[in-house]
């Protein structure tokens, strides 16, 4: 008996050892490379796309910026890898790269079953439907019989299936493994629709020949809550990817931009003081400096800046803020205090 406790002991021991090197692995090996490897789309407006030069930007392309700026105090020390749908995971549990921010929803059988972590929510999504405007079509009710494109390795293919399912309607499906096979196949009329996130249409349609001549139906089929994962296994990394993005949101609540954060850091609001790390042991608490989240919004800005920048009403995509405003504000980003 007292050889099978000694042993329990000396195993409980060995695994909390290794918890512990586990937690702190990420963040030695970014520190040790310089850089953060970032997972991102093939190339999506608005949320993961590079220029002409190669120079990414987007709504997922600025939380790693903002990763990188907690880390370095540096947004531009951060690498983007292209990945498709099928490639992204498999990417991030082979340490291929250190965050898989790449419009991604968050499921069950994701967050349990692959050895990974979803660290919030970036952006709240829902699957629709895109076609030409000469179909004469304004619901998706209408749509039965229809041939429909779509990508590969994502949740939109069984949304599509439950949708037809439950209203009894035929479909063809034309999947690609990559977004521009997708894109290119709608545009040459392979298919008769294209189903994505709605977010994803919008963005898509600005690569079509003639964008003014495809609409978004209104149906919303499903919920698609997209947000940055990393591995499970390192809590350290798990919660510096997390209270990032909510760093962005606690600064957007209190009224914290990158054009006034210097002179809030000197302000006499507690909470303020508490962000920005003039009061507290907030970032030490998890590896980082205390002015991690000051260097985010000095660089990055707040989410309603990151948002506004990339997706915005005044940029080519024109998406209004709607579900992603600010709970006070009658949205659903909410982000818990840092006290």
């Amino acid at each position: 008996m007292k050889k099978q406790m000694l042993t329990g002991v000396i195993g409980a021991a060995a695994l909390a050892l290794a918890g512990s090197a586990a937690a702190a692995a990420t963040l030695d090996d970014v520190k040790a490379k310089g850089f953060v490897q970032c997972g991102v789309s093939q190339g999506l407006p608005g949320f993961s796309n590079p220029d002409a030069d190669g120079n990414w930007s987007g709504l997922d392309v600025d939380l790693c910026r903002a990763v990188a700026a907690a880390v370095f105090g540096d947004s531009e020390a951060v690498k983007f890898t292209p990945l498709s749908a099928k490639e992204r995971f498999t990417a991030l549990q082979s340490g291929e790269i250190d965050i898989l921010s790449r419009n991604t929803t968050w499921t069950m059988s994701r967050d349990t079953q692959l050895g990974l972590n979803f660290a919030g929510v970036n952006y709240y999504d829902g699957q629709g439907f895109m076609i030409r405007t000469s179909m004469n079509i304004n619901s998706a009710l209408e749509l039965s019989g229809a041939s429909i494109c779509t990508n590969t390795g994502t949740t939109t293919e069984l949304n599509v299936a439950d949708y037809f399912r439950a209203n009894n309607m035929e479909y063809e499906l034309v999947a690609f493994e990559k977004a521009d096979e997708v894109v290119a196949a709608y545009d040459a009329g392979r298919c008769d629709v294209y189903t994505t996130d709605q977010s994803g249409l919008y963005a898509q349609r600005l690569k079509l020949t003639d964008p003014g001549e495809h609409k978004v139906l209104p149906e919303i089929i499903s919920k698609e809550p997209l947000g940055p994962v990393v591995r499970q296994g390192d809590d350290q990394w798990f919660n510096i990817v997390k209270w990032v993005h909510i760093a962005t949101l606690n600064a957007e609540e209190l009224g914290v931009t990158s054009a006034n954060v210097d002179e809030m850091m000197n302000g006499d609001n507690p909470a303020v003081r508490r962000l920005l790390g003039a009061e507290g042991e907030f970032g030490t608490s998890i590896g980082l400096t205390n002015d991690w989240a000051y260097n985010i919004i000095k660089a990055v800005g707040n989410y309603g800046e990151i948002f506004d920048r990339n997706v915005g009403p005044d940029t080519p995509l024109g998406i209004a803020r709607g579900v992603n405003a600010l709970w006070t504000k009658g949205g659903l980003m909410y982000g818990p205090p840092i006290r």
